[in-house]
This record gives structure tokens, sequence and C-alpha cells, in this order.
């Protein structure tokens, strides 16, 4: 896997994030990748604490409502039927069996329960269950957000009537670099299903994949993607590939934990309103290394034992961290 060109790039922002007062220049996002670590972290501290609780972490649910069997050929992605993972593909789950799911996960302490299905874009059938579990789902006096890939003209507004508060659409990583990790998609498709559910007032849920392969330059562009969007987004997961055997990416070496905690650093100071999140990956993370991407500004992390296909530190151990750190989970 090749990396990005350290050369200097412009980056061609799509409609919904066109230049404007105020807007990050990958030069800029970049600095901040190379402050001292101390400095960073003092920096996106007095960010965080200007605008949240620097000792609260919001908690949400993710649930897989139907896995595998993905046309798409994300080179990270288990789900995708290009790839020999081990993964079984299972239809879309009951109404039933997701109520069940959503009610336990809000007696565990979520406040947001957001729904995955392994679709390149939901086909009319599938998207009337759905609605139906966004729904029901709202009633139980959760936030609800799904991802279920890229939307077609009038199903945004389908989901906002139903009562959607977040859509989960993820750049994954830099325009320059995209095309390295997926091919049967671009970057603007991925922009213009952002455009259509902010157009209807649901709340963007967009962030990345960092240890791709891709070098430090390419997680600036990335973060200035996201941070030049208007308005930012609203929860900025960022995720730490986690290596899957029969992926295109499943040899990368790890990323430098340090190096994971900077991204934190600098998606807080860049999009200092926005909720961001400590999502794949934390299963691989030491308590430390969490530990120093709370001090970053994460302050919002996927709870429960599973994300879609892979695991998650279980809430034992959660509840045992945030104990030690004195966090409060919201």
């Amino acid at each position: 896997m090749n990396s990005c060109s350290p050369a200097e790039h412009k980056i061609s922002f799509h409609r919904s994030a066109e230049v404007r007062e105020g807007e990050w220049s990958t030069d800029a996002v970049a600095e901040l990748f190379e402050l001292p670590f101390a400095d960073l972290i003092f920096r996106a501290q007095e960010v965080h604490r200007k605008h949240f609780d620097a000792n609260a972490v919001q908690r949400s649910t993710l649930l897989s409502i139907k896995t595998g069997g993905c046309s798409e050929d994300c080179s990270y992605c288990s789900q995708s039927k290009r790839y020999k993972t081990g993964l079984e593909a299972e239809p879309l789950m009951s109404l039933e069996e997701v109520l069940k799911m959503a009610q336990a996960a809000k007696d565990k302490g979520a406040s947001r329960f957001c729904m995955g299905a392994a679709w390149r874009s939901p086909k009319e059938k599938d998207l009337e269950p759905v609605l139906e579990m966004v729904s029901e789902v709202k009633k139980l006096g959760l936030e609800t957000c799904v991802t279920l890939g890229m939307l077609k003209d009038g199903q945004a507004e389908r989901l906002k009537a139903a009562g959607l508060d977040y859509y989960n659409h993820n750049l994954d990583t830099a325009r320059e670099f995209y095309s390295e990790i997926v091919t049967t998609h671009t970057i603007d498709d991925r922009l213009d299903t952002i455009d259509k559910v902010r157009s209807q007032g649901i709340k963007v849920c967009a962030g990345g994949i960092v240890g791709l392969g891709e070098n430090r330059r390419a997680r600036a562009v990335l973060i200035a993607q996201l941070a030049n969007l208007n308005p930012a987004p609203e929860s900025v997961p960022i995720n730490g590939l986690v290596p899957i055997a029969g992926t295109p990416l499943a040899e990368v070496p790890a990323l430098d934990p340090i190096e994971f905690v900077r991204t934190i650093a600098v998606a807080r100071i860049t999009m200092p309103t926005s909720y961001v999140r400590l999502s794949a990956g934390r299963q691989q993370m030491s308590d430390e290394t969490q530990a120093l991407c709370y001090l970053a500004g994460a302050n919002s992390i996927f709870s429960g034992d599973r994300l879609l296909t892979t695991d998650n530190p279980d809430a034992d151990r959660d509840a045992g961290l945030f104990a030690r750190l004195g966090i409060q989970a919201v």
C-alpha cells in the first residue's frame, strides 16, 4: 500500500465545504500535528474545556442490523462480499430484535442508538422496515442514528420524517488517498449523501479511519476535509484500523498510538463544538492510550461488546477506566 505523496496538496472541497472565513487549510492542520506533544495536548484541552465538560463522555451503542454481502470494495471492511474473511452474510434483523437490543443499550446507559446496514445504498424494500425501526427506537427515548450507505433522492426526507437524529457517513481518508482504499465509489459520492441529510436538518456523524497506510500529511488532509464541512459534523468518529484477515489491509503495520492521540487532539482543535468519538480500535488500545485520547479531547465512545463486526471493550472495562480517571458517562 503506497502512502500519499508528502508534497503540498490543494484540496478540492465539495460544495458543502466551500471556502469561507475561518476555513482550516491543510498546511495549518499539518502544523498542529507537528507541535510538541505537550503543547498540542494543552491546546486541545483549552479548546475542549471551552465547549464541553472535560470529565464527561457520551456513550452510543452500535448495532449491525444487516451484516455482510456488501458490493463495495472498501479495503478495510470484512463485510465486502469481494473478500474471504469468514463473515457470514445475515439478513435484515426484525423490528422486535432491534428494539430488544435498543432497550438493553438504554438500560446500560447509552443515550444514542446507532443502526448500521451493509448496503451500497438502501433499496425501497429495505428502507421501509428501517424507517419503522427509527421511529420505534425514538419512542424509547434514545437518540437515533443510522448508517445505510449512499442515499438516493427522497430517502433523507423520509428518514427525517421517521425521527432520525443522526446519519453516519464517514469520509474515511484523504481525497488524494481515497482511490487506494475504495474504487467502487468516490469521496464526492459520500459528500453528496452528507449534503442530502444536512439539507433535511439531520445531524451529521462523519469521521475517518487512520492507520490505513496513509502518512501524516494524509491525516491532515482528512481532518481539514471534515473541519471544512459547513457546518462541521456534530459527531466525528476517529477510527483506528482493525486489520481483518482476508482484506487487502490485513497486513498494514499498526499506527503508533501517540500518532493516534495526536489525531484526536487535532480533530478537537479544528472542530471545537463537535463530539469527537473514540471509535474502532479501542479493543486493541491500552488503558493508558485511551486515557491520553480523553485528555486530547475525545468525549464520546461506542459502548457494547461489538462494533458492527469487530470486538469492542466490554462495559466493565469502560466503567473501570472511567472510575480511575474520574470520568462521568453520559
